[in-house]
């Protein structure tokens, strides 16, 4: 069988799974035009008619239900054979590219990239570090580590790990001017956010007793972790933090907790997470095992607020 054909038989089932000439162009990285003519080619090949289409939405003809599923067991088992060659071959090689947060650039990836690179010295890593919500279809990286609460979206999600917010200071910043114990307090006090991706008014406290939801003003907003982690150490206020991130700095005296009865949550009270997206169900393997590095290495932080995700989807692999 061509490639051109396989191709034409992946935009067909993409299409159909994905609902949307638009969505499925999207997944594949090519154009809506170019997916529309891959089902047209298909559908002459075949000699029949696959997909009704209208203005809005389309539907699939008889000969189209019938087709999807012996596509979709066609390229299942060619996904099978891609495996078990893939297990036969060597070490994985060529390059994993992939964006992050950039506070994930103080230590913890390139640790992890220092391992992966001596475990798997065939493979190369290329780190896009941003604070922006970088789609990985179209910057065409095998995955986007984000922080914080999983967005809905056409991408697939990967959970990492989960972690706990908590406020936090420095010790000359308490000293200077005190530390609050209830998020009501916090009008006195100067605020550093953290305003990437976006910026969000309201923070949600939730202590054994109270639920608050408390409308911030900050005093200085950061597009930048690193930035606002920094300041938060400098003594220029009081930020809203990872405990992953900061509580290895309140063991080594240089920030303290404050409104130490509270965590920070969603509006329904969810803890954030660490969490991966991608937009194509199979991944190389050398993406594949740097993601597994990644989450591996988040479990094994020393923070007992860390909740380590009990299961994470399986991601199959090319």
């Amino acid at each position: 069988m061509s490639m051109k054909l396989m191709w034409e038989i992946r935009a067909f089932c993409t299409v159909v799974e994905k609902r949307s000439f638009i969505h499925a162009a999207r997944m594949l990285g090519r154009s809506p035009s170019a997916v529309t003519r891959a089902i047209q080619f298909l559908e002459e090949a075949i000699g029949a008619e696959l997909i009704l289409r209208t203005q809005k939405q389309f539907t699939l003809t008889t000969a189209g239900e019938t087709y999807y599923a012996s596509a979709k067991h066609l390229l299942e088992t060619q996904a099978e054979a891609e495996d078990q060659l893939a297990e036969l071959s060597n070490s994985p090689q060529g390059w994993v590219r992939l964006s992050a947060p950039e506070i994930l650039s103080l230590g913890f990836l390139p640790k992890v990239v220092a391992q992966f690179s001596r475990d798997y010295p065939n493979v190369s890593v290329d780190i896009h570090f941003s604070d922006k919500s970088i789609d990985p279809i179209q910057e065409k990286l095998d995955f986007a580590i984000r922080g914080a609460f999983p967005q809905s979206s056409e991408l697939i999600g990967y959970p990492l790990w989960n972690y706990r917010r908590y406020m936090y200071a420095s010790p000359d910043y308490i000293e200077r001017m005190g530390a609050p114990d209830e998020p009501e307090e916090l009008a006195g006090h100067d605020i550093i956010m953290h305003s990437a991706p976006r910026i969000l008014r309201d923070w949600h406290f939730v202590s054994a007793t109270r639920n608050v939801r408390y409308q911030v003003q900050p005093r200085f907003r950061f597009t930048s972790g690193i930035a606002t982690f920094q300041a938060a150490l400098e003594g220029a206020g009081i930020v809203r933090l990872a405990s992953w991130l900061a509580e290895p700095a309140v063991a080594a005296g240089t920030l303290r907790r404050v409104c130490t009865a509270y965590r920070l949550t969603s509006s329904k009270e969810l803890d954030p997470s660490i969490h991966a997206v991608y937009g194509t169900s199979r991944m190389a393997k050398g993406a594949r095992l740097f993601l597994e590095y990644v989450r591996q290495r988040g479990l094994e932080i020393p923070d007992e607020r860390v909740i380590a995700v009990a299961s994470a989807a399986e991601i199959p692999m090319e």
